[in-house]
């Protein structure tokens, strides 16, 4: 869930009520309004939150080639593992096995053009190319596997190395947040607040709200963001309009509110998001983060076009989704091009009936 890693920047001379704009840089910020002993301490502390994953070690020269024109294309996961801290959350424990449940290619165009997200159903059924898992087993090619599916069996490169395979576009950066980091991370901004036009009752996620707008609190905002049997057809293609919906709510929250002013609750934050955090090893000190970020001040609801990756219901499985063409082939053809997408791409023949 893309928010989690977007924290803001700052520079020294700002005016002190100025709004962040940016979401890597809630770290940096931090350090620079806590000083002394205690600005040393806030830095060993955060940097020590700091998850990282060595992806381009992992995947080595088997990959699309990296474009240098300005552009950005990272890899958001939300994982669902259960265990330890996220065991009590959406649901209760399931063992521990982690899977991606939500899954985005954010794609940040040259210059000032607003930025596409496009959302990967989980249940799509995808070709899994050959990889290595995260202890070091080498797996095979295999065809018709869940999306979601190849986090629980390879880890984190070879999730980015099937996205690339699918998009042919090079993941640039990774970033995962868990449940437990997503609940605590909404938690530390006050909360987000969500409009919906349609009332939602998911025994399940334990959500149930009325239509109209609501400022959710972390564990509320968890189960909004995973709800599936309060929306739609009850299919995992109905929740996605929810998870978007709340990308751009949170986005807006981090822009609208002045946390220069206050120090305490921006320490808080920064905290927060980098606990939630695993990033690959490009995005892991807070150097590289504030680098980063400037990319990311445009990012909020006019900044970001948020698109479903175009499926229907495999032919075999109606349970199942698979990648429809060609409209997914536009859509890959316009992002790599740096190009609008074309709303001809956006129309996905399976849409699960959602929407709130």
């Amino acid at each position: 869930m893309i928010m989690a890693r977007h924290s803001r920047g700052h520079r020294r001379g700002s005016k002190p009520g100025r709004r962040f704009r940016r979401v890597g840089c809630w770290t940096l910020a931090a350090l620079l309004v806590v000083g002394g002993g205690l600005g040393y301490w806030a830095y060993r502390h955060l940097m020590g939150n700091l998850s990282t994953i060595d992806i381009s070690a992992a995947l080595g020269g088997d990959r699309p080639a990296d474009r240098d024109d300005g552009t950005q294309d990272i890899l958001v996961l939300g994982s669902d593992s259960r265990s330890g801290a996220n065991s009590g959350l959406a649901g209760g424990d399931t063992g521990g096995t982690a899977r991606s449940d939500t899954a985005m290619v954010v794609h940040l165009p040259a210059g000032g053009a607003k930025a596409t997200a496009v959302s990967i159903p989980r249940d799509t059924l995808v070709t899994r190319p050959r990889c290595t898992t995260s202890g070091g087993k080498e797996l095979p090619e295999a065809g018709r596997v869940m999306f979601n599916s190849v986090y629980t069996s390879g880890g984190p490169a070879c999730v980015v190395k099937t996205v690339e395979a699918m998009t042919g576009i090079r993941m640039d950066h990774y970033v995962e947040i868990d449940f437990a980091g997503l609940k605590k991370l909404v938690d530390a901004l006050g909360g987000v607040t969500v409009t919906t036009d349609r009332a939602i009752d998911d025994r399940d996620s334990g959500l149930k709200l009325a239509a109209g707008t609501h400022r959710l609190d972390g564990t509320q905002a968890l189960a909004f963001v995973r709800t599936r049997h309060g929306v739609g057809d009850g299919s995992d293609l109905g929740r996605i309009g929810l998870q978007q919906k709340f990308l751009l709510a949170a986005l807006a929250e981090i822009k609208h509110q002045e946390t220069l002013s206050n120090p305490a609750k921006l320490y808080k934050t920064a905290n927060a998001a980098t606990e939630a955090l695993t990033t690959d090893s490009g995005l892991g000190s807070f150097t590289d983060l504030a680098d980063f970020a400037k990319s990311l001040n445009r990012l909020g609801p006019g900044g970001m076009d948020t698109v479903m990756l175009p499926v229907e219901y495999d032919k075999l499985d109606p349970n199942r989704v698979v990648t429809a063409h060609p409209q997914a082939d536009e859509l890959w053809r316009a992002l790599k091009a740096d190009q609008p997408v074309p709303a001809a791409a956006k129309k996905s023949p399976a849409r699960g009936g959602g929407g709130a």
